[in-house]
């Protein structure tokens, strides 16, 4: 073959490599549906060899012993090729007391937030902020496959404001900001990747670029790989005290043990919240467990708290009896209390809602309920993608979970904790 065929042939291999990593992809938690602007988007970020080496590797976290018997390579050879996947956080690893686990990064959180973390001369900052911006929002298939049957289990969860709650109103330590900084030693300090992808679209915003806080493991993997730097307990209590007094939306992992970050989020660059606020999904942030209520004897009519709400849930209304405007809540309240921060009449305050909001115990839990939604699940109890054998009972386990009475039952309230402690037992 002559120079123009090779490069013919290695454009047309390239190409499959990426249609199967797109596959490999839309297995994760998080669902990636294969259209153009996928394809432009994982061709940008993985090499045709990263593509390669990452479509072979298990669906489940995996120590490097267990990856090279799966793949028959040596560890030596492997190991650098997976420590630069981490570095580019295309893959994730994890720290479990006693070794390191890697595990394929989803879209959210995951290649995401790890890309969009990156800074450097050299790097197409502003491409890759245009093709996620067009996959997330400008093609309707990524949310539809994600919350478009009105999947409930999601990422992240709202935290409310401790200054907004009523008198008297309690609160559990994992609902609070406070009460999860307390918890750990190890913080760091990165670039938030909404706000950062918006910069790089041109949007002007006053927020600080560096928002992003995490706590634990996932600060360690964030310094570590270098998408973050190490601050200590008091700095992250300020971070947390300039949120509160500007207004900002705080969110976490959507689990009650062992939250692994804060975010600070503003309306305006915020994909989370624009996905609530414009795409009717009502699910891609889960609420917190209070909702904003309004004391109508006190409030003005100002306005001021309809203005802050980030996903528009609060309109102005006249009353009956006279002209006199009140604050209404919708029925989208997040329940962050930014509203009440932002209100000079102490009208609004965070009150428990009527039905309790469910949360994951752990990333366990959350990940094995938001695969059963997304009929991912199959994955991660067959998780070698080399096994033919596998692939078979990927595809009949999958099949059988689909169905719509299996689906329900198992994420029905009267048998979720059941069965996932029997998963938790099988997995330990």
């Amino acid at each position: 073959m002559d120079g123009l065929e090779y490069s013919i042939m290695g454009h047309i291999v390239g190409k499959d490599v990426y249609r199967k990593l797109g596959r490999r992809l839309d297995q994760s938690p998080a669902r990636t549906p294969w259209t153009p602007v996928f394809r432009q988007l994982v061709e940008e970020l993985y090499s045709p060899a990263e593509a390669e080496l990452v479509v072979r590797l298990p669906y489940r976290p995996s120590t490097l012993e267990r990856v090279a018997r799966m793949l028959k390579e040596p560890e030596t050879v492997l190991r650098p090729r997976i420590e630069n996947l981490c570095a580019k956080g295309l893959v994730v690893d994890i720290w479990d007391g006693r070794e390191y686990l890697y595990m394929v990064s989803p879209i959210v959180i995951g290649f995401f937030e790890f890309t969009m973390m990156r800074t450097g001369p050299d790097l197409p900052m502003a491409r890759w902020a245009e093709l996620f911006q067009s996959y997330m929002f400008g093609e309707k298939d990524f949310l539809e496959a994600n919350f478009g049957s009105g999947q409930r289990v999601s990422v992240m969860r709202a935290l409310p404001h401790e200054e907004a709650l009523g008198e008297h109103v309690e609160i559990l330590d994992y609902e609070k900001a406070s009460s999860l900084i307390e918890e750990h030693t190890d913080f760091a300090l990165g670039l938030c990747s909404c706000r950062h992808e918006k910069h790089h679209l041109g949007y002007a915003c006053s927020t600080p670029m560096e928002t992003c806080t995490s706590m634990g493991s996932g600060a360690r993997f964030l310094i570590r790989n270098g998408f973050a730097k190490s601050i200590d307990k008091a700095r992250m209590r300020d971070i947390l005290a300039r949120s509160r007094d500007t207004g900002l939306v705080l969110s976490t992992d959507n689990v009650r043990e062992d939250a692994g970050f804060v975010c600070h989020c503003c309306a305006c660059c915020c994909n989370l919240l624009r996905g609530v606020r414009e795409t009717g999904y009502t699910g891609v942030l889960v609420t917190s467990g209070f909702e904003a209520s309004v004391d109508a004897a006190r409030c003005t009519g100002c306005g001021l708290c309809a203005k802050a709400c980030p996903v528009d849930a609060i309109g102005m209304e006249k009353t009956e009896v006279s002209s006199r405007r009140l604050a209404r809540v919708g029925t989208v309240c997040l329940g962050c209390g930014v509203c009440a921060l932002k209100c000079p009449a102490g009208a609004l305050t965070l009150q428990p809602r009527a039905r309790k909001v469910w949360h994951p115990r752990d990333s366990f839990e959350r990940i094995m309920l938001q695969s059963l939604e997304r009929d991912t699940f199959q994955t991660f109890l067959f998780d070698n993608p080399q096994s033919r054998t596998q692939e078979f009972m990927r595809a009949l386990v999958g099949g059988f979970l689909k169905l719509p009475p299996v689906k329900r039952a198992l994420l029905s309230e009267k048998l979720r904790s059941r069965f996932l402690d029997a998963l938790r037992r099988a997995a330990g």
